[in-house]
């Protein structure tokens, strides 16, 4: 058997292989398109520092504020009520505006009236037509009305003022959402540099007690101390741990619930005090007639008030304007014809069962309980600046006397552990003297945050924010 050599063979088996290595190449790039575009689609997004809680970033408490007030689900529900609220304001004002339909319908019939009646729209009357037995006749009706109210008794004008004064008390609760929310952020705020000045003390008390063991167990050694000295001091250091423990657990959980309020799930908290102060200012008048809660129940009256015209407005008569224009079409009588209407129609009801005079009844007592209620809150609100002010005063002074007892507790500490050191002294004063120390610190921290707590709480009551150059936004 002999080979036959081919060229054009060759040639197509050449031109095929590379055809083949050409659309696998294609083939591999379109794969890599497709997975960095997967990638790109399904990676999650990079955010700013302000975007993800979870930045190094430390919290100031004003940015902390910011954070709640626009991320806080308590503080987007009240945006969603004032937009509500805006949305009924805009249904109500739709009453100065007339009413314009377009309808539009087919009918077949052999009704002797309704087919006259589409036989004289049509123009299709004649002499010899039997009125009894007209026939089946259609309509094609295209038609347009218009209707505007003129008169209702005041009922349209009331319920506008009815729903403008609905939104301010919408956004006055907005307010009133973003000073409690901004005071629950500095209460857990300070909640958080409380509770990690608490846990530095108790791990100061730890080291201190650690060392003394150290003292102690050496001087047993030396023997010029009893073992008991050394058990009492290692019982100590127990009570110690179990201390840092629970000091520890109490700043974790701060922390989370610091995150609650921001509206996290969970998150890395490092906060920040500038120069030890929480930067919250005492206010210099405690005018509480801008409180929130109160101007919305002055805002609720106007409601009421409004409501209450509009109920009056039942026992006058409604005015209407109404036009129209037809439009007719007959298949079956090949004929069509257009016409046209206008007129002033008045409704008053001369007996409707008591019902006006029950909604009048009704919105009446409403406005008296709204009165009642804002006398109500305003003499709460007077209570609750007054027990502000003196919780700030009593909160500034135990912060001095307890910024004094950390002071002679420390001096009275190091004096005790030298001597303790020097072996004058037995482990039971020594342990009183460190236990008095820590509670000190303890007694500190706790006083510090209640003067930064008060203080905000003072501004909350009467009605101020807690950073004035940071206002909360209102608007959506």
């Amino acid at each position: 058997m002999q080979a036959v050599f081919n060229p054009g063979a060759r040639y197509i088996l050449s031109f095929r292989r590379k055809k083949s290595m050409k659309a696998q190449s294609v083939m591999s790039k379109i794969s890599i398109i497709y997975i960095l575009y997967c990638f790109i689609l399904f990676s999650p997004s990079q955010g700013s520092a302000e975007d993800n809680p979870n930045s190094s970033e430390k919290w100031t408490l004003q940015r902390a504020v910011k954070f709640a007030l626009e991320n806080s689900p308590d503080s987007l529900i009240a945006k969603q009520r004032m937009e509500a609220a805006r949305a009924v304001t805009q249904q109500a004002h739709s009453t100065w505006y007339p009413v314009i339909r377009v309808i539009a319908g087919y009918m077949q019939t052999d009704n002797p009236m309704y087919s006259f009646g589409n036989i004289l729209n049509q123009g299709k009357f004649r002499r010899d037509l039997d009125f009894n037995n007209p026939g089946r006749t259609d309509a094609l009706n295209i038609g347009v009305r218009v209707e505007y109210r003129l008169f209702n008794g005041g009922r349209d004008q009331a319920g506008i003022e009815a729903a403008r004064a609905g939104e301010e008390v919408s956004g006055l609760e907005l307010r009133a959402v973003h000073n409690q929310l901004a005071f629950q952020v500095v209460r857990a705020f300070c909640s958080i540099i409380q509770t990690r000045k608490m846990l530095q003390a108790r791990k100061s008390a730890v080291r201190a007690v650690e060392e003394s063991i150290k003292v102690a167990r050496a001087k047993y050694r030396a023997g010029t101390f009893l073992e008991t000295e050394v058990f009492n001091l290692e019982v100590q250091h127990s009570q110690a741990l179990e201390n840092l423990v629970k000091a520890r657990h109490s700043y974790r959980l701060a922390q989370r619930v610091f995150l609650n309020i921001l509206g996290l799930k969970a998150g890395e908290v490092q906060t920040e005090l500038p120069d030890g102060n929480c930067g919250i200012e005492v206010p210099a008048d405690l005018d509480y007639s801008n409180r929130p809660e109160l101007l919305a129940l002055e805002a609720a009256v106007r409601v009421a008030e409004a409501e209450y015209r509009q109920a009056r407005g039942g026992y006058y008569p409604s005015v209407d304007a109404f036009a129209g224009y037809d439009y007719d079409r007959g298949f079956v009588t090949g004929g069509d014809g257009d016409s046209w209407i206008a007129g002033v129609k008045v409704n008053l009801d001369l007996f409707d069962g008591k019902r006006t005079s029950g909604k009048v009844a009704e919105t009446m007592a409403r406005l008296l309980e709204i009165r009642e209620r804002k006398r109500k809150t305003a003499l709460a609100i007077n209570l609750e600046v007054e027990q502000a002010r003196l919780a700030l005063k009593d909160a500034i002074e135990r912060l001095g006397v307890t910024q004094k007892m950390v002071e002679q507790a420390e001096k009275t500490a190091m004096l005790i552990r030298a001597r303790f050191r020097e072996g004058v002294l037995l482990s039971s004063e020594l342990i009183d003297v460190e236990n008095r120390l820590t509670d000190a610190k303890v007694r500190h921290a706790v006083a510090e945050a209640e003067h930064w707590v008060a203080t905000a709480n003072l501004r909350r009551s009467v009605g101020l924010t807690q950073f004035p150059e940071h206002p909360p936004d209102t608007t959506l």
